[in-house]
């Protein structure tokens, strides 16, 4: 499903150099990824979604090769067929709860609107507990309810592949294994991948594989 080769990735005016000659995951896949802070665990979800470029290498997702698109390609093929669970959430402030969710039926051709899809985000807010915040803005939400509709958002166009950025770093306990189970029901019933950042070490027994990001890391010119 993901395959990176080569890739070589740097940011103006710092130190911070990624070198990862290669990193795969396999469709269906539960991985998990840890590591330091400042490891480049974030940059390698931007470079995956085709938010950030290499400055040399490939990345492919299921033998697309997005690194090779153009901006407009990559935006649509990232709307379309992944879904971004951010860490900061990115949701919308002058957005509803629903809207915010439906958000990336809104802004590319790339997806199509219908009844269905309305019916769809509505039960899957449900299912996180968000049934009655339909009509919320996200400032009315706690941190944990702002990550639930951010997830939502993620979900909804049932991607075959879900980056998630510390998915449940702002959930307690009992929402926190809610969550997981939601993200892994969903990778399971549409066969997609789950490529998981986290930080949270008690999870990762439940993921398929577990890779340590300190190694990718190198510091200096």
């Amino acid at each position: 499903m993901i395959a990176v080769d080569s890739l070589h990735f740097s940011y103006p005016a710092s130190t911070f150099r990624l070198s990862i000659p290669e990193f795969s995951a396999a469709p269906g896949e539960k991985l998990a990824v840890i590591g330091p802070s400042g490891s480049g665990k974030t940059t390698l979800l931007n470079l995956i979604a085709g938010i950030s470029l290499p400055q040399s290498g490939r990345v492919f997702i299921d033998d697309t090769a997005i690194s090779d698109m153009n901006d407009a390609a990559r935006r649509n093929y990232r709307i379309a067929q992944i879904g971004f669970v951010f860490q900061d959430f990115r949701l919308l402030e002058y957005l509803t709860v629903l809207d915010n969710i439906l958000h990336p039926y809104r802004i590319s051709g790339a997806l199509v609107l219908d009844r269905q899809v309305r019916e769809r985000a509505l039960a899957l807010a449900d299912s996180m507990g968000l049934g009655d915040k339909m009509k919320r803005h996200p400032d009315a939400l706690s941190q944990g309810e702002q990550q639930r509709a951010a997830i939502c958002r993620a979900l909804l166009p049932e991607p075959k592949l879900i980056l998630a950025d510390e998915a449940t770093g702002n959930l307690d306990p009992d929402n926190k294994s809610l969550i997981l189970d939601l993200l892994f029901e969903r990778v399971e019933a549409h066969s997609a991948t789950l490529l998981a950042v986290t930080h949270d070490h008690e999870l990762l027994p439940r993921f398929d594989r577990v890779v340590d990001f300190h190694d990718f890391r190198a510091s200096g010119a």
